[in-house]
Parts: structure tokens; sequence; C-alpha cells
């Protein structure tokens, strides 16, 4: 099987919404010993570097929600997140507390990182994390599903890695089929990475991307 192109791995063909709200995943089949690293991507670019190279080292592959005002700042780093296999998708145009906002603010968030995406790399991606929130409300469902995000991709570990609490934090955490919430923006969680990767394989889970994580539920698109 040949490997997926930059604009794959981007999100290449997000469904059409047809009207109907985005269903939220909280985490993938406990059966299956897999994880997804997901990483809601801003900060410095020398950090997002930092942790980019110890991906690569470790060979695994990590899924990464965009700011979108971050995506446009940063045009050589989305190029390099997706030619060494790494998954990009929606975290807002500029992370405010969606809970906060009415209709039309939520919706020029989804929309407006979307179009960042779609500059930066083709696609709008395949899925949306809010912002500022940890359980999206009818409002957030509604308009993502309405800017074709069929899926609202949340998490089941949270070791709150912004207070830099250690690889311990998260892998004692670890279950198959969990998704892990980071942030590319702390030392703490950079240096953390090769910890979790070597800890994940030592039990027996393989941390995978996204988009082959969720290919797995029966109703994923």
């Amino acid at each position: 099987m040949a490997p997926p192109t930059p604009t794959e791995r981007a999100g290449a063909a997000v469904a059409p919404a047809n009207g109907k709200p985005a269903r939220i995943v909280l985490a993938g089949r406990r059966t299956h010993r897999q994880v997804a690293l997901t990483f809601h991507l801003s900060g410095d670019p020398a950090l997002v570097s930092r942790l980019l190279d110890i991906a690569a080292q470790a060979g695994v592959p990590i899924s990464l929600f965009a700011i979108g005002r971050w995506l446009a700042e940063h045009p050589t780093l989305v190029r390099r997140i997706l030619a060494e296999g790494n998954e990009l998708d929606n975290h807002t145009w500029s992370h405010p507390v969606l809970g906060r906002l009415d209709r039309p603010a939520v919706a020029a968030e989804i929309r407006r990182c979307r179009a960042a995406l779609t500059r930066a790399t083709g696609s709008g991606g395949r899925y949306f994390r809010p912002s500022g929130m940890t359980q999206p409300t009818p409002l957030v469902l509604a308009e993502a599903g309405a800017a074709g995000y069929p899926l609202v991709v949340a998490f089941d570990v949270d070791p709150r890695d912004y207070t830099d609490p250690g690889a311990d934090a998260v892998t004692a955490r670890l279950r198959p089929g969990s998704i892990v919430s980071l942030h590319t923006s702390h030392p703490g969680t950079v240096a953390a990475l090769a910890p979790i990767v070597a800890a994940a394989r030592a039990r027996g889970l393989q941390p995978v991307l996204l988009h082959q994580f969720l290919a797995g539920l029966p109703s994923a698109p």
C-alpha cells in the first residue's frame, strides 16, 4: 500500500455535513491495543520543532489540532509536520473559550481555521476539537457539523500537561483505545514524549494517527 500523501494526512475528504450536528468521540475501541497521542498545536516554533524531532526519532506519528492563526504564521513547520507523516486537524482560529461565544462567533472560529488549514495543506482536516471546553455544547456540535466535520474528537486522558507533571501522569492512565490530550507549547510535554512512547510500547500499546485509530469505529467516516 502506498504511503498517504500530505493532503491525505491533513484529512483529504471531510464528509459533507448535510445539516447534521457532529458527533463526539471520547475514545477508541478498548479491544484494540492502540492509542492516539493528540497535541494542541501552538506556541514556540522551536519547541514544536523539537517535538517533531523526538517523534521522528521514536518513529511515532502524532495528530495535531492546529490553531488557525498559528498555522498562518508558520508555513514551513506546517509542511514539515505533514512531510513527516503526522496529521493536522481543526482547533479553532484563535483558541477562545467557545462556550462564551454566540453562534456566529463559534461558526467563524471553526470556519476560519478550516480556511487556514485548506490554504496551508489543501484540506480542511478530518476532525474538529473545540477550545476552552471539555464537553462540547449542542451549539458547538451543530456548528462543527455545519462546517463539514462529522466528528468532534475529545479525549479520555487529560494529564493537564500544561502543569508539566511528567511522563508518569500520562502513562499511568493509558488504556487500549485512549485518546490523550497534550500541548506543543510546554517544555515538560516535549521532554515527556519519548518516555510516554516507550512506556506505551512496553505495555503493548501502539501509538497511531487519529484517522487510523478512528477507522476501527463502526460509524467513523
